[in-house]
């Protein structure tokens, strides 16, 4: 069966400029995913998981190595692909989901969660009715869903970043730490959509904050270990 991504000796280094030298995040990753796996990242904190997840997102630019995503028109290297094809995929191939919601003011929590629906084709009317069925799934209370984002707390903000991330079902689906700031019934409700999304064959790649959550849906797990970053620093 083909893979939807195949990583190949991937590493990430930064820049620090103002201390003159180089940081290197990771080195030598790779793993081979197909569509409905659930892949782990562990490790302690400032080890890269986040920053692996935005290389493969390409928020990063990797130093080195591939990030071979199979498309339905083809097989593209998302380390060396053009902004063009990267933002193209990320409206309809391709999900990030982060702990943060960067909200545009004056905007409602449902027209926030509406848009990608929208983007897709759907009709006003109806991409709101989905989008409020998710606002209700997530434990946004009603009276908020006419509201702007920008008002609520980081809790509600993060349960409206999820609704909005998790409406329109990818391929391929990062997870950066959604859970961090959840109550317990928004964290049921994540992995309830993320079990239906994996049944789908969506196949997805996360750091969690709870791993416990999501122990019954992963398929395998990739630790980055302290030692491995400490040892690839330029002094």
């Amino acid at each position: 069966m083909q893979p939807v991504l195949q990583v190949e000796a991937l590493a990430k280094t930064f820049q620090m400029h103002h201390l003159e030298q180089r940081l290197h995040a990771f080195s030598g990753i790779g793993f081979t995913l197909h569509a409905g796996e659930f892949l782990l990242l562990k490790g302690p904190n400032g080890v890269g998981k986040s920053t692996l997840l935005r290389t493969l997102y390409r928020s990063y630019l990797p130093r080195s190595g591939h990030i071979w995503y199979h498309t339905a028109e083809g097989r593209i290297d998302l380390a060396r692909a053009a902004d063009v094809d990267i933002a193209l995929l990320r409206r309809r191939e391709i999900g990030f989901v982060t702990q943060f919601l960067i909200a545009r003011p004056r905007v409602s929590a449902e027209d926030v969660v509406a848009e990608p629906l929208r983007l897709a084709g759907m009709s006003h009317a109806e991409a709101l009715l989905e989008a409020r069925r998710w606002l209700e799934e997530f434990g946004v209370k009603r009276d908020l869903w006419r509201a702007y984002p920008t008002t609520f707390s980081g809790g509600e903000q993060q349960k409206v970043n999820l609704a909005r991330a998790l409406i329109l079902p990818q391929r391929l689906l990062l997870l950066d730490e959604p859970t961090a700031s959840l109550d317990v019934h928004a964290r049921a409700a994540l992995v309830r959509r993320l079990t239906d999304l994996k049944a789908e064959g969506v196949a997805m790649i996360g750091v969690f904050h709870h791993p416990g959550d999501v122990a019954g849906l992963v398929d395998r797990d990739i630790e980055l270990t302290a030692e491995e970053a400490n040892e690839n620093v330029d002094f």
